[in-house]
C-alpha cells in the first residue's frame, strides 16, 4: 500500500514535473484536556495523533513559491516577497505565512515548490491548520539551511497563523505536533514554554481514545474565539495580573463582585481548567489513565456552561459516550464545533460507535465520523 509520504511525493511530480527533495510529516493534536488556557499562560496537555500532513517539498532558483494540494484544486504561485496579510487567503496562507514567518525569524528565503496532503480532518478541532505549518516548517528549515530548534519552528507556526491568517492562537498546536511521542502526552507550560513527555499507557489499560467527530465546521463567524479571549484580558486586567495563571481558584471567588458575571464565567473555566490539568498529569503519574475520567467530564461541563463554547452535537457526543460506559469524554479544541474525545475501554468502542451514530441520526444532526486515534510521534523527515 502507497504510504501518504509516497503519496504526497507522487503528486507533487504529477503537478511539478519532476521529484521533490523530500518530504516532511506533521501530526494532529488531540487536546486530553485543558482548553482556552494556552492564551492565558496556563497548562495544556495535548498528544500528536497518528493522522498526518505530509509536504513534498523542493527549492527552485529563483523567489518564486508555487504551492498545491490534494484538497484544492487551484495552484497559487507568487514572489516571497509579496506574502503579507490580506495577500494571502484561503488554505494557502499557511504554508506561505510560515515562510514568512521563518524570513522574520532570519531564515534566508530561496523559491520552493511545495505540495500538501493530509489525512487530519479539517475544522475538527484537531488542530489540522499546526500540521500544516509544522510540515513546511521543518521542510523549509531544513532546505534553506535555517538550523532553528524545533522550539522557535514552534513559535514560527504560531507567527504564521496569528499574523498572516489572522487566528488569534496560542502556541499549544504547534508544540504537540512537533514534540509528539508515541503513547504519551505533553504537558505544556504555556508561560515557560517548558514542555514533559507524560506516559498515557492506554494499551496496557486496554483503553482507547476514539474521537467523536460532529462534522460541525467551526462557527467561528461571530467572533466567538475572539471574544473569549477579551474576557480573559479584561478579567486579568480587573484582577491586577498579567494573565490568568496567576489567579487561584479561592482569589477568583474573592474578587467575584469586581467582574460581570459573563467576564467571571470566563474567568472561572480558565482558573479551574488550570487545576484539573494539573491533577490530571498527577493522576496519570500517579494511579493510570482509568483516573482521569472525571476531570475530563468536568472539563466539558465547564467549556459548556461556562465558557459557552460548546453546541448541541458536541454535547450529544459526550453525553452518550458517558451514558455507554466511557470512564470520560469532552469536547476538545476551540468549540463552536468540532470533535468530542472519549477515554473507553477498548471492547465498548464498537457499541459506543453505534450509539452515537444512532443517537445523532435520531437528532436530525449530520453523520459523525467516528474512529480512534493514538499518541503519535511529532513532525519528521519521511523521504
Amino acid at each position: 500500500m502507497i504510504s501518504s509520504a509516497q503519496s504526497a511525493a507522487e503528486h507533487f511530480e504529477e503537478q511539478f514535473g519532476y521529484s521533490p527533495a523530500g518530504v516532511w510529516s506533521a501530526p494532529g493534536r488531540v487536546n486530553l484536556i485543558g482548553e482556552h488556557t494556552d492564551y492565558n499562560e496556563g497548562f495544556v496537555l495535548p498528544f500528536a495523533i497518528n493522522r498526518r500532513t505530509y509536504a513534498a517539498v523542493s527549492e527552485r532558483s529563483d523567489q518564486v513559491a508555487r504551492i498545491a494540494s490534494g484538497f484544492s484544486g487551484e495552484m497559487v504561485e507568487l514572489e516571497i516577497s509579496e506574502i503579507q496579510k490580506g495577500k494571502v487567503s484561503g488554505w494557502s496562507a499557511y504554508p506561505l505565512g510560515v515562510a514568512w514567518s521563518l524570513i522574520q525569524a532570519g531564515a534566508k528565503p530561496q523559491g520552493f515548490d511545495l505540495y500538501v496532503d493530509s489525512n487530519v480532518p479539517v475544522g475538527a478541532g484537531l488542530s489540522s491548520s499546526a500540521a500544516i505549518e509544522c510540515s513546511v516548517a521543518l521542510a523549509l528549515n531544513d532546505l534553506w539551511g535555517s538550523g532553528f530548534p524545533r522550539s522557535v519552528l514552534a513559535k514560527v507556526g504560531q507567527r504564521a497563523e496569528n499574523e498572516i491568517v489572522g487566528a488569534p492562537t496560542g502556541i499549544m498546536d504547534q508544540t504537540a505536533s512537533f514534540f509528539g511521542q508515541v503513547d504519551h502526552a505533553v504537558f505544556l507550560d504555556c508561560r515557560t514554554l517548558d514542555a514533559k513527555a507524560i506516559p498515557l499507557s492506554l494499551k496496557e489499560n486496554g483503553l482507547e481514545i476514539v474521537v467523536m467527530d460532529t462534522r460541525v465546521a467551526h462557527r467561528l463567524t461571530d467572533g466567538g474565539y475572539a471574544s473569549r479571549r477579551q474576557s480573559c484580558e479584561e478579567a486579568a486586567e480587573i484582577l491586577g495580573v498579567t494573565s490568568l495563571r496567576d489567579v487561584t481558584i479561592e482569589g477568583l471567588e474573592a474578587s467575584r463582585d469586581l467582574l460581570e458575571d459573563l467576564v467571571y464565567k470566563r474567568a472561572r473555566h480558565v482558573v479551574t481548567e488550570n487545576e484539573r490539568v494539573r491533577q490530571t498529569v498527577e493522576l496519570l503519574s500517579a494511579s493510570g489513565p482509568k483516573f482521569i475520567g472525571q476531570l475530563m467530564i468536568e472539563s466539558h461541563a465547564s467549556m459548556r456552561d461556562d465558557f459557552q463554547i460548546s453546541i448541541p452535537e458536541l454535547d450529544v457526543a459526550v453525553e452518550t459516550a458517558i451514558s455507554e460506559g466511557a470512564i470520560g469524554a469532552r469536547m476538545t479544541g476551540g468549540g463552536f464545533g468540532g470533535a468530542a474525545i472519549a477515554l473507553i475501554e477498548a471492547e465498548r468502542v464498537a457499541s459506543l460507535t453505534t450509539a452515537v451514530l444512532d443517537k445523532f441520526r435520531d437528532q436530525g444532526f449530520e453523520k459523525p465520523e467516528i474512529f480512534k486515534v493514538t499518541a503519535d510521534e511529532g513532525a519528521k523527515r519521511e523521504i
